[in-house]
């Protein structure tokens, strides 16, 4: 039987979805060799063999660090001179569609007393440009399916001009053999690849560059829905202080708790999702997990060169089977020197405030108007 001609098949697409794959980093030669690890042996079996690592071992407890609390005079008073001295930008994911609250664009959800979370993050950075006497740079990373209604809201707003939005990276879904999905309408089925896309799809925006000739020194990373994690003076301080080239917020696990836990594998203390670890690991021995909110010099994000794992995944697609690959932020620290801090999950100093359904939301309200209060008014 004649080898799928995968190289064809994109030939063939139309020309406005080759325009916006070629516009939002889509790799060709990427796509072939990952499509060319499929249609052989059982998948789940395939799954494991790329996914899982061999050997991991958990962190000892002085691996995990406290966070210093907002007060910490010393830590407060470094972080504040870094923000003073323009070396900050913050960077908040927002690409992704709320699916389980109706799919809407999740920063334009409403979370609390008529304000998005968009408006809470721009009202978030004009209290730190304000503290800092300078602007702070804002960027939001969006996708395909959230950067037109993202950039619509800006200008509704009135965004300040420091407050911009960068594209994450596109591909297109295939079949388990390998060949090109196409949905029930008959169209090659695309998707955004996972916040893994950042670091290539911000030095593509050419911010990272201006950042760094400006002076800029670290980048905050954190996920529009997670308003507990707030810029802080404290753990920017902590950060400007070490030798760490990445920041990595953990917190501790209640119940059941599931996520990317810090463990040993490679030769490093680097998070690792469930699913990549041995089966004879046992997670929950290690009782904290990552909130994925990250502090990074801005340096190594820019120019370090990151060996990223695109991991398959499997996904239903109009009731058909389909398989993208993603790629996940996590994977800095697997090449870079990382710090971990706990931090609070509880109350008005929490850090890890997560919305993912409506339910969700109605029962954190209380919790976000605390934060807002205590830290944004």
């Amino acid at each position: 039987m004649a080898r799928y001609d995968l190289r064809g098949a994109l030939s063939k697409l139309d020309s406005d979805t080759l325009a916006k794959l070629d516009a939002h980093g889509f790799s060709a030669d990427r796509l072939e060799r990952l499509a060319a690890t499929l249609g052989d042996g059982d998948s789940e079996a395939r799954r494991d063999a790329r996914n899982r690592v061999a050997e991991v071992r958990a962190p000892a407890a002085h691996e995990i660090v406290d966070a210093p609390p907002f007060a910490d005079a010393h830590f407060s008073a470094k972080g504040l001179d870094e923000l003073r001295a323009g070396k900050l930008a913050f960077c908040v994911m927002a690409g992704g569609m709320a699916t389980r609250m109706g799919g809407v664009v999740k920063a334009l959800v409403e979370c609390t007393d008529g304000e998005s979370f968009l408006d809470v993050r721009l009202r978030e950075n004009a209290r730190a440009s304000e503290r800092a006497g300078r602007p702070v740079p804002l960027w939001l990373m969006t996708s395909d399916a959230t950067d037109g209604p993202i950039r619509a809201a800006l200008r509704e707003k009135n965004a300040p001009p420091h407050v911009r939005t960068f594209v994450q990276d596109l591909s297109l879904r295939l079949t388990d053999g390998g060949e090109l999905f196409f949905d029930s309408q008959g169209h090659p089925s695309t998707y955004a690849q996972g916040h893994g896309d950042l670091p290539d799809a911000l030095r593509r925006s050419g911010f990272l560059n201006e950042h760094l000739a400006a002076g800029g020194e670290h980048v905050w990373i954190t996920n529009v829905d997670n308003l507990g994690a707030t810029l802080d003076d404290a753990l920017l301080g902590k950060f400007a202080s070490s030798h760490a080239d990445v920041m990595v917020e953990v917190t501790d696990k209640v119940g059941s708790d599931r996520g990317g836990i810090p463990v040993h594998a490679g030769g490093r203390l680097q998070v690792l999702e469930e699913f990549r670890l041995p089966k004879t690991f046992d997670a929950s021995t290690v009782r904290v997990f990552n909130t994925n909110t990250f502090l990074v010099r801005a340096r190594p994000l820019a120019e370090a060169h990151i060996e990223w794992t695109f991991f398959e995944v499997q996904k239903k697609v109009d009731g058909k089977p389909a398989v993208q690959f993603e790629r996940l932020l996590q994977e800095l620290t697997a090449s870079l020197d990382t710090l971990y801090v706990r931090v609070p999950r509880e109350g008005a100093t929490s850090r890890f405030l997560p919305v993912k359904d409506p339910e969700e939301l109605e029962r954190r309200r209380p919790e976000i108007r605390a934060v807002i209060a205590s830290r944004l008014q």
